[in-house]
């Protein structure tokens, strides 16, 4: 017995087969023979592919049921003993057929699925593309890396299995042999743009794009007319950056990356470049302090509490982490001080954003009340900050972020102490202060 099926074509782009809830003569009936239908979907096989069991599926659907953390066979409950799928071609070219017969102005014909990329053919092109690196041969790697994005193009799948399979390392060797040519730019932007989907690129391949040629070149690019290029290279500067090696970030200083991040930010080319340029600056000042000078004298500051005010969550969070490396060094919080709208903008984040973000903003009040006079503490308790951090505690975060509120709280309760005993004051509530057993408890 066969499954009654219905075709809605009416306001629909291209034909598709749904079940029929109610039946209308304007909906032709179409019966599916069984044997075409997935056992998981019940719907018509577009990819059916054959497991260990025996049993055929969809290859899309059996491949989400197997991604779910499902190890056994939907119909059989037979534990699998290999993931591996292989192509039904008999019961394809029946679904072809059948669709042929059915009639082109009711059902389309399956076109016959593309086979996925399997790791073995991966292992072949990073052989290749390594064997013509090696030679300096970069016609053939020119050649290799159009074939790899034609592959990338193809989907999740194949993508997944280029990451896996050693690719992002063979392309960092290709794009250290040539980061001297600037006859080969073209080549170089094309790698950029590849590596950024294949990260984690793996401690092996940013050494290679660490060496002084690579970090060259990638520093050259982010300075590049093309946005979509400047883009790339700020994500895989973030990217070498975090690994903090002092060597790095000494060549980050010697070719001018500080002017091009901050310039990346100014020029709004998108969300994530804002991201991973205030990633990049955040490592380059925190791994070394000096380094914040550069950036001071640029005008960061004033420019990064404009992505708190305006940026999404994500960038918030990341200028708020670049705001607390600059405060690591005297001169730093020194120019943080002078903006107005810091002081008030740190406590309403507390804790709205993330909780890195509140961990950065407690940081940099932290950092500002124990190095700079006394006003940095009243502003932070006239402006609500002492409820703020004692919510901090009572919300569940981290150890880390925990002690910083604890730090934090002793400071202001001592400071709102002397304000209440203060007969010109009559701006504090005495009833705000918490004793120091009161928040140790915490």
């Amino acid at each position: 017995m066969g499954f009654i099926w219905g075709m809605r074509l009416r306001g629909a782009s291209k034909k598709v087969i749904t079940p029929v809830t109610s039946w209308s003569e304007s909906e032709p009936e179409i019966t599916i023979p069984p044997e075409f239908l997935c056992p998981v979907s019940i719907d018509l096989m577009k990819d059916p592919v054959i497991i260990s069991t025996g049993i055929t599926y969809d290859r899309t659907s059996i491949e989400k049921w197997i991604e779910s953390g499902n190890n056994t066979c939907p119909v059989t409950n037979t534990i699998l003993t290999t993931h591996d799928q292989i192509p039904n071609h008999t019961i394809r070219k029946m679904i072809q057929g059948w669709c042929v017969e059915i009639g082109s102005s009711l059902i389309e014909r399956i076109p016959t699925p593309r086979v996925p990329l399997m790791p073995h053919e991966v292992n072949e092109i990073c052989r290749k593309l390594s064997s013509a690196t090696r030679r300096g041969d970069y016609e053939k790697c020119g050649e290799i890396i159009e074939r790899i994005k034609k592959l990338k193009a193809e989907g999740e799948k194949s993508r997944k299995c280029l990451n896996e399979n050693g690719v992002g390392f063979v392309l960092c060797e290709c794009f250290e042999k040539f980061s001297g040519d600037e006859k080969l730019t073209a080549m170089l932007e094309e790698i950029l743009s590849l590596l950024t989907w294949n990260v984690p690129i793996g401690s092996k391949g940013l050494t290679k794009l660490a060496s002084a040629s690579s970090f060259h070149c990638v520093a050259g690019l982010l300075k590049s007319k093309d946005d979509s290029v400047r883009e790339n290279a700020a994500f895989l500067l973030k990217e070498i950056l975090a690994s903090d090696e002092t060597r790095v970030h000494a060549f980050a200083v010697a070719n001018g990356v500080a002017e091009a991040l901050v310039n990346l930010i100014r020029d709004s080319v998108s969300s994530s470049a804002t991201k991973s340029s205030l990633m990049a600056i955040s490592h380059m000042v925190f791994q070394k302090p000096d380094n914040a000078s550069e950036f001071l004298d640029i005008g960061l500051v004033n420019l990064t509490v404009e992505m708190i005010i305006d940026g999404n969550n994500s960038v918030c969070e990341k200028a708020l982490a670049v705001l607390d490396a600059i405060c690591e060094t005297k001169k730093g919080r020194e120019e943080v001080r002078k903006n107005a709208l810091v002081m008030p903008l740190l406590v309403k984040k507390i804790p709205k954003v993330s909780e890195s973000a509140t961990k950065s903003s407690l940081s940099v009040i932290l950092k500002l009340c124990k190095t700079e006079n006394a006003f940095a503490v009243e502003e932070a308790v006239r402006l609500g900050a002492f409820q703020k951090v004692l919510l901090v505690l009572q919300v569940g975060y981290g150890e880390e972020t925990k002690e910083k509120a604890t730090e934090l709280l002793r400071i202001m309760n001592t400071k709102m102490k002397i304000m209440s005993d203060d007969d010109d004051d009559d701006c504090v509530d005495p009833s705000m202060n918490v004793s120091q057993e009161a928040i140790l408890m915490f």
